[in-house]
């Protein structure tokens, strides 16, 4: 090959490595999906044990420590005219929420459709803005087009803080009985975006978590001495997990577990009754 011929193949191959694509031919942009950048993501249960209140004649109340969740986000420029919501999803996978009132029985918090495995979740959205699990923090909203890269920060916490009744709640009877609290909690929660036109959802982030708590009382003695915290001193920690899990349907829609859960009482003989129903 004469050195003018190798010289102008060089030209034009060179520039064509270098850049990706021909000058004249527009290259296709990445997709959003292949585009966002979680730069940092952060999430820890607070170490503080849960915490009991007997200031009250009537309930018991109580305080686990917080679940919390960051991540740092970097969405590059968008060059079409599309908006993305970025934010944390929760849903509960678990839940055991039983109130023993000695030798009459117990109350319990149950999710019927969790209960009976006829659903894998229930969506632990605030139950305003499906499918989030709130709009202040939780959420950032991404309107393109944009020239400059967006940076933010999208943050969630989460944690108990429920009354329990000294008395047996289907009694008139104000005399104390409560005598242990159980509480075992699993959810995850995932690190989204969503297209707000198309619906197109990309999971970032998964994590998973799980509270516990067992509190026993003596319901003899006075008011301030009751109860005393058994087990956990300090919660297990959250996993980040390595490969995201897809979002069960039922974590994206009405109801949430709130709307859903309903307080049973189970006695030690006899059918069980609904205290509470559901909201929905």
């Amino acid at each position: 090959m004469k050195a003018m011929e190798l010289w102008a193949l060089l030209w034009f191959v060179l520039p064509f490595n270098a850049m990706g694509c021909i000058q004249s031919i527009r290259c296709k942009p990445k997709s959003f999906r292949d585009s966002v950048i979680i730069l940092e993501v952060n999430s820890s249960i607070d170490p503080n044990p849960t915490s009991i209140d007997e200031s009250s004649s009537v309930v018991l109340r109580y305080r686990t420590p917080h679940f919390r969740a960051s991540a740092r986000v970097l969405v590059p420029p968008v060059a079409s005219k599309e908006t993305w919501t970025i934010g944390w999803i929760q849903a509960c996978n678990h839940m055991e929420f039983y109130n023993t009132y000695g030798n009459k029985g117990m109350s319990s918090w149950e999710l019927p459709d969790l209960r009976d495995r006829k659903i894998l979740a229930i969506s632990d959205s605030d139950g305003v803005n499906y499918p989030w699990y709130g709009n202040t923090t939780e959420t950032c909203v991404v309107v393109g087009p944009t020239k400059k890269d967006s940076q933010f920060t999208v943050s969630m916490n989460d944690n108990f803080y429920p009354s329990v009744t000294w008395s047996v709640p289907v009694s008139d009877s104000n005399v104390p009985q409560l005598s242990s609290i159980r509480r075992d909690q699993s959810f995850t929660t995932w690190l989204v975006a969503i297209n707000q036109a198309t619906s197109e959802t990309v999971i970032l982030q998964t994590i998973r978590w799980r509270m516990q708590l067992h509190i026993h009382v003596d319901p003899e003695k006075p008011l301030g001495h009751r109860a005393v915290l058994k087990e956990p001193l300090v919660q297990e920690q959250p996993q980040i997990l390595g490969k995201n899990e897809p979002i069960p349907t039922n974590a994206m829609v009405k109801p949430n577990a709130n709307d859903a859960q309903v307080l049973m009482w189970r006695p030690k003989n006899g059918d069980p009754m609904v205290v509470i129903p559901p909201k929905y």
